[in-house]
C-alpha cells in the first residue's frame, strides 16, 4: 500500500515554499513535490519537467521503494524534487538541488602573505571539491553521516586510507554517531560537543578555513572533518605546540618560519604573565627591581589612587571593552574606534592619574602578544588565562603566579586529543617531531608523518624490473 498524496500535504502544511504542482503528461497527470526554496526553477525543467515530456524521466530519477513518510520528507527537505504517479502509485525521487552557494573567497582569519588565500565555503560539495583538487588519490575515503535531530545536518569524514590510524577513525566516527544536539549552525558546536575535556579553556581541536590546512592534516594521517553550511573544518587529533603553526611556515625559508614560531609560542606566555609580574612587583616584592627602575614606576603611579591590582583589572577590561566593540562595529569604523579610544583613552587615564604611564606599555603589549597564535580560539584562552594570573598575582605576588603556572602545566599535561597526550611532541612519540615543533627545519628533513596522528607504517611499493 503507498503513501497517499494527501498524507504529504498534512505534513507540509504551512510550509510555504512547499510546492506540489500537477504536470500532464502523455500517458498520466503527475504531482511534483518540492520546495521552491531549494530548487531552481531551470534545474527543475531541464531534469524533471522536459524529461517528463519526453517519456525519459526514468534514466535520471530514483524509485523510492516502499515509500513512508519519513523517508519522502527527508527527500524533499535535502533539495530533492519527488514526482508522484497515481496510477502506479510510484514515488520517484530525483536529485534537484540548485540553491546559491556563496563563492570561494579569501580568508579572513588565516590569512598570510605566502601560499594559498582560498578558503573553504559553506557548501559541503564546494568543500570536497576544493580537497579533491589537491588531493588526486582513490586511498582519499569519505564516511557521510546526518546528525541533529531538528536540522539533520550533513557531515562527511576525510581520512586516507593508506595514512590514518584506524583506532583514530574509529573514536571519531563513535563520537559523532553518539551526538545528541537539536541542531548545528556551524562546525565549532560539533567540535564543542565532541571534547574530552568540556570545561578546559583550550581547544582540543583545530579548526580551520583553509584547504591546505585540512590537506597537510590528511597527509600526515590526521581525520578532517567537514559539515554543510559550515565554512570551519576540524581537524584531529592536534597538539598545544601546533596551535602555534601557521601554514605559512612551510611556504618561507626554514629561519624564518623558525624565528616565528618560537615568538608566537613565547609570546603566549608573556602575554600572560606582563601584567601580572607588575602587580607582584609593586604590591610584594619591590626589592627586586633596581632602584631607578622602581623610582620611575613610583614617580608615574605617585598620583593613581588604586592598588596595582584594581589599576591593571581596569585598563584590561578597558581593553576588552574596545576590542569587542571594535569588532561588532563596521569594519572602518571599528577600525577607528579602536585606534582613537585607545589613544585617548589611555591619555585620559594618566592624565587623570587613573593608571600609570608603564601599565599603559605594559597593556597595550599583552594585548598585541594575544594576537599572535593564528588560531583565534586560542588567542581567546590566552586573554582569559591572563586573568587568572593577574588574581593569582593580586593575591600571592610572584608565588601566586608559580601556583598558576603549576596548575596550567598540569592541566595541559592531563588535556587529550582523540586520546593521544595534547603536549605532544614534549615528550615525543617519535624523535622526528622534534625537527618541527619549536623550529622547522628545512622540508627535506621533514618527511615523516608526526607521531600525535599515530599513522600506519607505509611500505614503498616493489619496482618492477624489465626483463
Amino acid at each position: 500500500m503507498g503513501i497517499p498524496i494527501e498524507a504529504l500535504k498534512s505534513k507540509l502544511a504551512g510550509i510555504e515554499d512547499a510546492v506540489f504542482k500537477q504536470i500532464e503528461t502523455t500517458e498520466d497527470e503527475v504531482t511534483l513535490i518540492y520546495f521552491s526554496s531549494l530548487v531552481d526553477k531551470l534545474t527543475l525543467h531541464q531534469m524533471v519537467i522536459r524529461p517528463l515530456s519526453e517519456g525519459i524521466l526514468e534514466n535520471s530519477s530514483e524509485v523510492i521503494v516502499q515509500p513512508n513518510i519519513s523517508e519522502l520528507i527527508s527527500a524533499i527537505t535535502e533539495g530533492s524534487t519527488v514526482v508522484y504517479f497515481p496510477k502506479q502509485n510510484v514515488y520517484l525521487k530525483v536529485n534537484t538541488f540548485s540553491a546559491p552557494s556563496a563563492s570561494i573567497t579569501v580568508t579572513d582569519t588565516e590569512s598570510t602573505v605566502i601560499g594559498p588565500t582560498n578558503a573553504f565555503t559553506e557548501s559541503l560539495e564546494t568543500n570536497l571539491s576544493l580537497i579533491k583538487r589537491r588531493i588526486q588519490n582513490l586511498n582519499l575515503k569519505s564516511n557521510n553521516f546526518v546528525i541533529g535531530t531538528e536540522t539533520h545536518t550533513q557531515v562527511t569524514v576525510l581520512y586516507m586510507d593508506n595514512i590514518a590510524n584506524k583506532e583514530n577513525l574509529d573514536i571519531v566516527i563513535d563520537k559523532i554517531q553518539n551526538v545528541n544536539h537539536p541542531g548545528f549552525n556551524d562546525s565549532s558546536i560539533l567540535q564543542k560537543l565532541m571534547d574530552n575535556h568540556p570545561f578546559s579553556p583550550f581547544p582540543q581541536y583545530h579548526e580551520t578555513d583553509r584547504p591546505d590546512n585540512a590537506v597537510s592534516a590528511l597527509l600526515d594521517g590526521r581525520i578532517v572533518i567537514l559539515m554543510n553550511n559550515s565554512n570551519g573544518v576540524i581537524i584531529c587529533p592536534i597538539s598545544f605546540f601546533e596551535l602555534f603553526i601557521s601554514p605559512e611556515d612551510y611556504y618561507n625559508r626554514w629561519m624564518t618560519a623558525s624565528l616565528l614560531r618560537s615568538i608566537r609560542f613565547f609570546g603566549f606566555f608573556l602575554t600572560i604573565i606582563m601584567t601580572p609580574t607588575y602587580i607582584s612587583v609593586l604590591t610584594y616584592h619591590p626589592e627586586m627591581l633596581p632602584f631607578d627602575v622602581l623610582l620611575n614606576l613610583q614617580e608615574s603611579r605617585e598620583k593613581v589612587p588604586f592598588s596595582p591590582l584594581i589599576e591593571v583589572l581596569f585598563m584590561e577590561l578597558v581593553i576588552e571593552i574596545l576590542r569587542e566593540a571594535g569588532s561588532r562595529m563596521p569594519t572602518k569604523i571599528g577600525q577607528t574606534i579602536g585606534i582613537v579610544g585607545g589613544i585617548v583613552i589611555g591619555t585620559a587615564a594618566v592624565e587623570a592619574h587613573l593608571v600609570s604611564n608603564t601599565l599603559i606599555v605594559l597593556v597595550a603589549i599583552s594585548a598585541l602578544l594575544s594576537f599572535l597564535p593564528p588560531n583565534f580560539i586560542m588567542s581567546n584562552t590566552s586573554r582569559f588565562m591572563r586573568y587568572i594570573f593577574i588574581f593569582a598575582a593580586g593575591m600571592f605576588g610572584l608565588f601566586g603566579q608559580m601556583i598558576a603556572f603549576a596548575w596550567l602545566f598540569h592541566h595541559l599535561l592531563t588535556l587529550t586529543s582523540l586520546n593521544t597526550a595534547y603536549m605532544t611532541p614534549i615528550i615525543p612519540r617519535k624523535s622526528s617531531d622534534l625537527l618541527d615543533s619549536f623550529v622547522r627545519m628545512p622540508a627535506k628533513f621533514l618527511k615523516h608523518t608526526s607521531g600525535i596522528a599515530k599513522a600506519q607504517s607505509k611500505k614503498s611499493p616493489p619496482v618492477e624490473k624489465e626483463e
